[in-house]
């Protein structure tokens, strides 16, 4: 007998909060792999480190937050000396951000803890699971990225 789809969903959402909760997503001013930085800002970070520098716009359509909040963040890295801003060149009205030397190095710190929990976690699993939940999770961040229902505060689902 197959599984009713409002049955699936109840099992994903409570499958999903779970695995937020236990990965210590909620913790606000941690991230998961032990830095004292909220999530927001370790992300940013990252992405920082990996572009090289974003619009503010850019950071907070790739973070999933809106523009008051990325405006917040950004203005939080800068008093902290992690990231500089400067007009862009093109459009006057948009904000640059870019990664200070302070910044880069927290940045990599960042980078190298969230490298190490993820390769604890993936180790944690048996080896012939290992594919499989990396395409189960392919095909989750896909069906996220085109379903079209509101995102949550934080991005954790609720």
């Amino acid at each position: 007998m197959a599984t009713r789809p409002d049955a699936q969903s109840d099992e994903l959402r409570r499958l999903m909060q779970r695995l937020f909760r236990r990965f210590g997503t909620l913790a606000a001013e941690a991230t998961p792999c032990g830095k004292p930085l909220p999530m927001a800002y370790a992300h940013a970070l990252m992405v920082l480190l990996g572009r090289g520098d974003a619009s503010q716009q850019e950071l907070g359509r790739e973070l999933g937050i809106d523009k008051s909040n990325v405006a917040r963040l950004c203005a939080r890295m800068v008093e902290a000396g992690h990231v500089s801003q400067r007009p862009d060149e093109e459009d006057g009205r948009s904000r640059r951000v870019s990664l200070t030397t302070r910044g880069e190095r927290l940045a990599r710190e960042v980078d190298e803890s969230s490298r190490a929990r993820f390769g604890a976690l993936l180790v944690a699993l048996p080896s012939t699971s290992r594919e499989p939940v990396l395409d189960a999770l392919r095909q989750l961040v896909a069906g996220i990225e085109a379903s079209a229902g509101p995102k949550t505060e934080g991005g954790t689902p609720s």
